[in-house]
């Protein structure tokens, strides 16, 4: 079974978070685990709590066949290393957005976890080849949903799922 992971902050989830399973979906992917973290291992904060994070994702992808939503990090009331959760579930892939390719060098284990998974990026907009190259990164999937959740933080509510869409503005309005 082709398993992939979907990790990040998801503060808050929104449309391209979306695209990006359903165009994950269609690469062939059997089931993919979207998994919030508790706290990013290159961040000290996030602005809402994780169990909130968390509840909008279960309601977001709760009919999407295939999709299962994790609270593996979070249940380890710290900030959780990418090779842990790799070690975890054992998926074959790892999906990560673009921005992250300039921090790779950063994360722990990376030789492990690119002996481990096959990475897939998350691309909005324009990318580093050079980077793609230097990590071998063949399979990347085209998100044309220009918004980001840094954005919505900050009050452009651009983009939100239509669930949620009310609970997200209502909680980074008074934030």
């Amino acid at each position: 079974m082709n398993i992939a992971i979907f990790g990040g902050s998801f503060d808050p989830v929104h449309s391209g978070h979306i695209e990006v399973v359903k165009k994950a979906l269609e690469m062939g992917i059997d089931k993919i685990i979207v998994i919030p973290n508790f706290l990013n291992p290159l961040k000290n904060k996030t602005s809402a709590p994780a169990e909130l994070r968390y509840k909008w994702l279960k309601e977001v992808f709760n009919d999407f066949e295939n999709i299962e939503v994790s609270d593996f990090e979070i249940n380890q009331k710290r900030a959780v290393y990418s090779i842990e959760t790799i070690n975890h579930f054992k998926p074959k892939y790892f999906i990560i957005g673009s921005d992250n390719l300039k921090t790779l060098h950063k994360w722990k284990d990376i030789d492990e976890i690119l002996n481990k998974v096959e990475l897939i990026v998350a691309k909005r907009g324009d990318i580093d080849k050079n980077l793609l190259k230097k990590w071998d990164i063949k399979k990347v999937v085209n998100v044309n949903i220009p918004i980001s959740s840094t954005e919505i933080r900050n009050g452009k509510f651009k983009y939100l799922p239509k669930k949620i869409e009310n609970k997200i503005k209502e909680y980074y309005g008074k934030n």
